[in-house]
């Protein structure tokens, strides 16, 4: 890649100014369980409201009058009457990202249909990334290439993991060759190393391997990956190389990194259909981690225990995602960081050192 890019894109342990979350109202999201589902995402914006701003798309009618009656009381929590067709604003909010030279937010508004077009109608969702960026008051990149912030993930010091089941797949960005959405994803986000894991994704995963559920970076030096907990597990396989690909990896600065199981729980099936579990959709914000849990004790607790040696600076809140997982998604795919900007490299410096790892 030679494409020089203006902007860099902060890690997600780095000082946050705000999380941003959309009220979820789609039934078809979680069909036929759809009743716990605002309860769960009460419990999220409470645990990150204790650390943080919270700003929630709420839409209006009855959808708006829930957010305000369970969330709106919250003294973090900020509803905005914007319109969503679904819940998981990871892929469909700005991924943010910080000026080179003074350090100033903005947006990049990536092109959105819907995993590939799977869930019509998605034009709320798609024209989102714009909405929060007016309200934030930043400038906003409009991207060449569909992409979703659930399939990126990086150290912030110029590395990026990211899948071609999603980026090059026909269904977002057919015709573009590696180099071409390599070149895109510098121009937008200073990357300047792209690590392709394209060993296997997980069965129920509907957005054909978003990169959250399987490999995270919870430092420069390390990374997590998702690895199977059941021998006869139809991932296991997939997962085993995604592991094996990281191991032979490098970053941007041509170091290794340390590579950390991170097992995911045993198979389960709801209406016969398998429901993508994993670890690896916790979320940082300022302070805390938040794990997602599945009431699979054994796994649960060994995920708690790695999160927490992991993050030593953090607390690690574990959270139950039994019933969110029925949409496919967890903690991270339901949230979008925002950074704090970043006024000179004093104030910089001083941001790294207060987020902590």
């Amino acid at each position: 890649m030679n494409i020089e890019s203006a902007y860099t894109w902060p890690a997600e342990w780095e000082l946050q100014a705000a999380t941003w979350i959309a009220w979820p109202h789609n039934l078809d999201t979680w069909p036929g369980r759809f009743e716990p589902i605002p309860e769960c995402f009460r419990r999220l914006i409470v645990a990150i409201n204790d650390v943080q701003p919270v700003h929630v798309l709420a839409g209006a009618g009855d959808s708006a009058a829930q957010a305000q009656q369970m969330v709106g009381h919250l003294p973090n929590v900020r509803i905005h009457p914007v319109m969503t067709n679904d819940a998981w604003i990871r892929d469909y909010g700005p991924t943010f990202v910080r000026r080179r030279d003074d350090g100033s937010l903005l947006g990049v508004d990536w092109k959105y249909n819907a995993w590939g077009g799977k869930y019509p109608p998605y034009a709320n969702d798609a024209a989102a990334a714009e909405a929060i960026c007016r309200i934030v008051g930043c400038p906003r990149n409009v991207s060449a290439i569909y992409c979703e912030g659930g399939s990126l993930d990086t150290d912030g010091q110029g590395t990026l993991l990211t899948t071609s089941s999603c980026l090059l797949n026909p269904n977002r960005n057919p015709g573009w060759p590696v180099k071409w959405v390599e070149e895109e994803l510098r121009r937008q986000l200073g990357i300047r190393k792209v690590l392709w894991i394209d060993g296997g994704g997980l069965e129920g995963d509907d957005t054909d391997g978003h990169i959250d559920q399987l490999a995270r970076f919870v430092n420069p030096e390390t990374v997590v990956v998702a690895t199977s907990s059941d021998n006869n597990d139809p991932n296991r396989a997939g997962l085993e190389q995604n592991r094996a690909l990281l191991e032979k990896s490098s970053n941007a600065a041509g170091e290794r990194f340390q590579v950390v199981a991170l097992p995911t729980p045993p198979p389960r099936y709801i209406d016969n259909a398998r429901v993508p579990e994993s670890y690896c959709n916790f979320l940082l914000a300022n302070g805390i981690v938040i794990l997602p849990t599945f009431r699979q004790e054994h796994t649960d607790q060994a995920a708690i225990e790695l999160m927490s040696a992991l993050f030593p600076s953090r607390t690690v809140i574990p959270l139950d995602a039994y019933d969110l997982v029925w949409g496919l998604g967890a903690f991270h795919c339901a949230t979008q960081q925002q950074p704090a900007a970043e006024i000179n490299s004093t104030a910089g410096e001083r941001i790294r050192q207060s987020a902590g790892s």
